[in-house]
């Protein structure tokens, strides 16, 4: 644009010599040559206007030329003061994100398959903390996130948790499978020692029980019992053994919430295994399988993570898209944390723009506007050449009428 605004100032030079040389053979040579006369008027007198605001104009010292440069610290504080009272004040944040429904745009974005906008942002999630896992020392990173995990288990009492955590379970019976579990173990740990109870059977036997060998048969009684009562707890769900187990279940839970003795060993129990070496060093392995685990799923994205995360954002989004109410919610609460930032960091901001523009040097400053005002520069001598050179047209018609 700047080579074409010249080359028509260039060519209205052509003109004029060309009209000034035949002025004599028709009168309509007077207003060709008015024309371009006034036309080359109007294209220097715009190029020098164009010219100076930005440089000095054939690098003549002109005063008042060269303006973007010679002024560059007053320009960066009145764009940062308009900045800030056109753009940055409550009112104007405020009456802005009314007219904006920005939860519904971004269900949208994330419900759309077209778009993609849960597959990027789930890619882009996961590519960076991938990248976070692995520039982060491990030993470091894993002894962070125990420390962080044991003092939040610290500061919480396991005890009462624990006591309606069973209270809970016995109340809705699911108890009982435990309590099968646990009279199984006994059949097969007394099955497994079978051989040491009959030993100490014999051993507690007096010399009279032994030479008869009823020690034997005593054995034998005591294990048979053992195996018919385990069996009848089994299956019998009323059996008294099932309800003094379950006696003691629910006095356990109330002890755990209820008891101080009780919880205070609990708590001395927990704070002896948080203090173990032996945890930290099963933590830390344990962490770093997680670690190693987690970064081989985050680079598939197209696995089971990422598929889950993908239906998770899609799941929002539409949440987002189809609930008035929820979109209220988030819309309200962005509208106040935006109009809270700007009162808050407000004046940081513009001074960040104002700062950042008085760092650069005189020629980025003027490369940049220049750059952003960009072709209408060049259509200013443009249209000044043209109107030029119609001025000239209309005084020279009206010297000719007078």
């Amino acid at each position: 644009m700047r080579r074409t605004a010249t080359g028509l100032l260039v060519v209205m030079a052509g003109l004029y010599l060309v009209a000034r040389h035949y002025q004599g053979l028709h009168p309509a040579m007077g207003y060709l040559l008015a024309f371009a006369e006034a036309a080359m008027v109007g294209g220097l007198a715009d190029w020098f206007a164009v010219t100076a605001l930005f440089r000095r104009p054939l690098g003549l010292p002109i005063p008042h030329t060269a303006i973007v440069p010679e002024n560059k610290d007053r320009i960066a504080d009145t764009m940062a003061a308009f900045l800030r009272t056109n753009f940055l004040t409550p009112q104007v944040v405020a009456r802005r994100m009314r007219s904006m429904n920005l939860a519904a745009a971004v269900g949208n974005w994330l419900a759309d398959p077209q778009t993609g906008g849960s597959s990027r942002l789930r890619a882009g999630a996961a590519e960076m903390l991938a990248h976070v896992l692995e520039s982060l020392d491990p030993d470091r990173l894993g002894n962070q996130v125990r420390g962080g995990l044991f003092k939040q288990i610290d500061k919480l009492e396991v005890s009462p948790l624990l006591g309606q955590m069973l209270g809970t379970a016995i109340v809705d019976k699911r108890h009982m499978p435990v309590i099968e579990s646990l009279v199984r173990w006994a059949g097969l740990t007394l099955e497994d020692n079978e051989p040491l109870v009959r030993e100490l059977i014999h051993t507690r036997a007096n010399a009279i029980l032994r030479w008869t060998g009823l020690d034997e048969r005593l054995a034998n009684s005591v294990l048979d019992g053992l195996y018919k009562l385990l069996a009848e707890v089994i299956v019998d769900p009323d059996h008294p053994l099932r309800g003094k187990i379950e006696e003691g279940l629910a006095k356990l839970a109330d002890d755990l919430q209820r008891d101080p003795e009780l919880r205070t060993k609990i708590e001395r129990m927990k704070g002896d295994l948080i203090a173990n070496p032996a945890v930290s060093t099963w933590w830390q392995g344990v962490w770093e399988r997680l670690r190693l685990k987690l970064l081989d799923r985050l680079r598939q994205p197209e696995g089971q993570i990422g598929s889950q995360a993908a239906e998770a954002l899609a799941e929002l989004g539409r949440h987002l898209r189809d609930d008035p109410a929820l979109q209220a919610q988030i819309n309200r609460f962005a509208r106040r944390t935006l109009v809270g930032a700007s009162v808050r960091y407000g004046d940081q901001i513009v001074r960040l723009v104002s700062e950042t523009v008085k760092r650069w040097d005189a020629q980025t400053v003027t490369d940049r506007i220049e750059g952003a005002v960009g072709r209408d520069l060049q259509f200013i001598r443009i249209n000044g050449t043209m109107v030029g050179g119609l001025v000239g047209v209309i005084i020279h018609a009206v010297d000719q009428l007078l």
